[in-house]
């Protein structure tokens, strides 16, 4: 029974860590956020990652992906709801994908190795809730780190990357 119990623990601490996270989960409203996503093992089985697919949620401005060496990275953008003016030139879309794809087998992310993938935005002006559905593609096997909590799976197996808006500095005089 004890041996039973110990092997249950494990396997929910194990599925607890099991999932993409960001390095900073929470960043003030409208400031500048370098998303680092940090991934710590591959697929089930000890599947290496080879890709990793990044979803962005709406509101965030002026994404740019960072280049990562042996990965191939490509981006795509979907139209603004509501487009605004950047230094003086129309916005009228944002990005909406990031995929970084391993250059051959050599520059597969290992299940025992740690690597992050990094981006970088402006956040949106208002306090709240961001979630990133990344896709994890591994030499077998995928996770699609995409789901949200509800009401009836409180803690969704493979649970998007979330971000925490949090209410923006004020800066003050301070005695």
């Amino acid at each position: 029974m004890k041996n039973h119990l110990t092997a249950s623990l494990l396997a929910i601490a194990g599925a607890a860590q099991a999932h993409i996270t960001l390095d900073q989960p929470e960043a003030p409203a409208g400031s500048s956020y370098r998303a680092v996503f940090k991934v710590g093992h591959g697929c089930e089985g000890g599947a290496a990652t080879k890709e990793i697919v990044v979803t962005l949620p709406e509101g965030l401005r002026g994404a740019k992906p960072m280049p990562k060496p042996g990965w191939t990275l490509t981006t795509k953008q979907r139209p603004l709801k509501t487009p605004y003016d950047s230094h003086g030139k129309p916005v009228t879309e944002e990005l909406a994908e990031v995929r970084w794809m391993a250059q051959g087998e050599a520059n597969h992310l290992p299940d025992a190795w740690y690597d992050e993938f990094i981006l970088r935005a402006s956040l949106p002006a208002e306090p709240g809730e961001l979630a990133f559905a990344v896709r994890q593609v591994c030499t077998q096997g995928e996770w699609n780190w995409a789901e949200l909590p509800t009401a009836a799976n409180p803690k969704p197996r493979a649970p998007a990357v979330k971000l925490k808006v949090m209410p923006a500095r004020v800066e003050g005089h301070v005695h």
